[in-house]
């Protein structure tokens, strides 16, 4: 359905602009918050990291956190300017014109929609290139090549296409035949797709990028083992991935869902840590299963996007939507790509809602493996992590606790050494 609207005093376009403008301003500063905190705390090492950490080790962390925040701030320039030009733009219009001329129907929805996408893919592919290379290399973190590089993108392309040009148009097509309660059908599939994710990933997409090996025997083979009998967890697949194909940063995570769950350990982790220091990292991680902080995670995701459906079937029927992004033409693929593009702005100020939440769920896990294995052990594993992995250990407070997921390094240290014995 195409319409040509009637122009209206455009009250969208203001609100849209007063959260466009404070959410730029706002992450700027706090950006720039970071910065002049963390570099003025260069030179010193936080004193309860002055037996573990050295002043070089610091210096370092301070350099790279500075770069990432530079970083950042040309990242959200750039953002900022590909949100005007997809919609006052024209944009977004001139990628309907082209479609619309061209397709009907689903196919010219997942087209405008796939295009839109790509675009702000492509768009941001350059940082991702002077990240990777510039920034990654300089601090001695990259071991990609530009042929991996590409390669790697290609790959991400092409699963995206795979999986995501069929969601699209069943989403599309459900959309148009499913009357006023689309939103719930539509939010039915995102569901299963999801799901359908958690088992897939593991044993089909993950692969695509690294090899994953067997878990060799050895002390820390058998002390996993043994900390799974004792947290009840059964038996599980423990693999190593060769993370360092790409990067020396090092981690460890759970991955997939029922029968396709697995522990998987980076092989740059192995070769930093000792194995109680391993054992110690897997029960924190240990510790987020055994208080279902995925499953936490999964429900709140679903909730939130359900409000998201609802929110979008009403602004599908709003005109002023549409005009007062700079968009002349009501169907429902654009409404969907305006949605996409404006609801981060009008997100954003919730964000230390969230960081809030993710950090509860890492002291809690935290908890956990203190009480599994010996705190001590965990203490040294993240300092270990922090130190290799060029971590702050003088972030600024507002900035952490607006963004950062987990406990800054001597809020986790604190609350592991005041825990019982």
């Amino acid at each position: 359905m195409n319409e040509t609207l009637a122009p209206t005093f455009p009250v969208f376009t203001c609100v849209t602009l007063v959260f466009l403008a404070f959410s730029i301003l706002l992450r700027f500063w706090l950006a720039w918050r970071q910065a002049r905190h963390v570099a003025a705390h260069r030179n010193t090492v936080p004193r309860s990291f002055t037996d573990r950490v050295p002043l070089t080790a610091h210096q370092k962390a301070a350099d790279y956190t500075l770069a990432k925040t530079r970083l950042g701030m040309m990242g959200i320039a750039v953002e900022t300017l590909a949100f005007l030009a997809f919609t006052w733009g024209g944009g977004l219009s001139a990628l309907h014109a082209f479609w619309d001329a061209r397709l009907t129907g689903v196919a010219y929805g997942v087209a405008l929609i796939a295009s839109a996408l790509t675009l702000s893919v492509l768009i941001d592919l350059p940082l991702s290139f002077y990240q990777q290379f510039r920034v990654e290399a300089r601090f001695g973190f990259n071991r990609m090549n530009p042929r991996l590089f590409c390669v790697d993108f290609i790959k991400q392309i092409l699963i995206a296409a795979l999986l995501g040009l069929p969601l699209l148009a069943a989403a599309l097509w459900l959309m148009d035949a499913m009357g006023k309660n689309w939103w719930f059908y539509v939010w039915l599939l995102w569901i299963g797709f999801n799901l359908l994710i958690l088992f897939v990933y593991p044993l089909w997409i993950a692969p695509f990028f690294n090899r994953f090996t067997p878990l060799p025997d050895g002390e820390i083979k058998t002390r996993v083992k043994a900390l799974l009998q004792r947290g009840d967890f059964g038996d599980r697949e423990f693999y190593v991935m060769d993370g360092s194909r790409r990067s020396s940063h090092g981690n460890a995570y759970f991955t997939g869902f029922g029968k396709a769950r697995r522990i998987v350990f980076f092989d740059t982790l192995l070769e930093k840590l000792t194995p109680p220091q391993v054992e110690a990292v897997l029960a924190h991680e240990l510790g987020h299963f055994h208080h279902r902080h995925v499953i936490k995670r999964i429900v709140g995701i679903f909730a939130l996007s359900l409000l998201f459906f609802v929110a979008l079937d009403q602004l599908i029927a709003a005109p002023w939507f549409f005009h007062d992004l700079g968009v002349d033409t009501e169907n429902t693929a654009l409404a969907y790509t305006l949605f996409i593009l404006v609801m981060p702005w009008f997100t954003f100020p919730i964000t230390p809602l969230f960081s809030a939440w993710s950090r509860r769920y890492e002291f809690e896990a935290d908890t956990y493996a203190a009480r599994m294995t010996r705190a001590e052990d965990l203490v040294a594993a993240l300092v270990k992590l922090y130190e290799d992995n060029a971590t702050t250990l003088t972030p600024d407070p507002l900035h952490s606790l607006f963004y950062d997921s987990h406990p800054s390094a001597g809020e986790r240290v604190a609350h592991l050494r005041a825990l019982p014995a």
